[in-house]
């Protein structure tokens, strides 16, 4: 069973204030399935807590309003932002890394949220923090 709804990853505040659509073509749409399956799920059942996804999906103008960069991830379908419940991010990353758990990648951004990323074939596993 899934945890993940397609649209949990599609929702966008910055694009209802703006009234921008931010559906996903269909490229996007396999890449955020790919995420969900390979990456997402596996981390929600290795951690054994709700994931509470504060950012999926942008599509340009939304990732551009929101001060993300051009090569964004998020514009792709293949990355999301988010947080858990009595966990931090450093230690969602420290039980992340250390899993087989495949992906592109683990970033602890701002000690706030963790950003994580899948690219089918092209995974890098890496972990940085900003």
């Amino acid at each position: 069973m899934l945890n993940f709804k397609m649209s949990e990853l599609i929702y966008s505040e910055t694009a209802i204030k703006n009234n921008i659509n931010n559906m996903p073509d269909i490229n996007s749409m396999d890449n955020m399935l790919n995420l969900i399956y390979y990456c997402l799920q596996p981390v929600r059942e290795l951690l054994g807590a709700p994931m509470i996804i504060t950012s999926g999906y942008r599509n340009p103008l939304v990732n551009r309003l929101v001060g993300g960069v051009n090569s964004s991830q998020h514009t792709k379908g293949q990355a999301v932002d988010f947080t858990v419940l009595g966990i931090t991010p450093n230690q969602i990353i420290s039980i992340i890394k250390t899993s087989k758990i495949e992906f592109d990648q683990l970033i602890n951004e701002y000690d706030k949220w963790v950003h994580i990323s899948y690219n089918k074939g092209k995974n890098r596993k890496r972990v940085l923090k900003y």
